[in-house]
């Protein structure tokens, strides 16, 4: 997991809201509450995202050249909306693509997929990983979009790195996230012996944010 500092802002009302600076000290406050909240990589963002009301849609403007991105499939889990943790799938230019692998009655107005509460975020991640891989092989298969299709990006390194692999606390976790970990690895290890790859990309970076890395 990446050591840099992170700042955590949260957001009830405009008298109550502040920043922290560990997501621990942020759960302790958010936790099971209708809030607002994101992670920053300074201070001075996470105040300008309060100071600007605390807007879900909202992104930081940073003073850098934006990264091109190459196409692939883009994932993300958030909860910066405040209804509880969604799921995102896109493409390299923020389009939506879950509509193709998910039905459209489990997709809400933004093009998302809002899990049931008490779904943690890592979770979102694993699920949204595991849609992006479904899409992916899909595609595949029919041949269609096979430079885009080969490509899978996500910002959690936790996902990435270990749960995707079956890498998992088996018994410090859910049983749920414990078989979503399992079928997840089965679909990443036939991606990429189809040739495909998973590599992480900067949640700043990523198309499919949902506000929350």
């Amino acid at each position: 997991m990446s050591s840099a500092k992170k700042y955590y802002a949260y957001f009830f009302s405009t008298d109550k809201q502040g920043i922290c600076d560990s997501w621990i000290e942020c759960e302790k406050i958010v936790s099971g509450k209708n809030a607002r909240f994101r992670g920053f990589s300074t201070r001075s963002e996470a105040e300008a995202w309060l100071n600007a009301g605390a807007n879900y849609e909202l992104k930081p403007k940073k003073q850098r050249v934006k990264t091109e991105l190459l196409p692939g499939i883009y994932f993300d889990a958030g909860t910066g909306r405040g209804d509880g943790t969604e799921i995102s799938v896109t493409d390299e230019n923020g389009a939506n693509l879950l509509h193709k692998v998910m039905l459209k009655k489990k997709i809400n107005k933004h093009g998302k997929h809002l899990l049931t509460k008490g779904e943690t975020n890592n979770y979102g991640e694993l699920l949204a990983c595991q849609y992006a891989l479904k899409l992916a092989l899909k595609n595949l298969k029919k041949g269609i979009y096979p430079e885009r299709s080969r490509r899978i990006f996500g910002d959690s390194k936790l996902v990435i790195e270990y749960w995707s692999k079956g890498f998992i606390k088996r018994n410090d976790l859910p049983k749920a996230t414990v078989k979503l970990a399992d079928a997840v690895a089965k679909l990443r290890k036939k991606f990429e012996e189809a040739g495909g790859q998973i590599r992480h990309i900067s949640g700043d970076d990523n198309p499919a944010d949902l506000g929350f890395h």
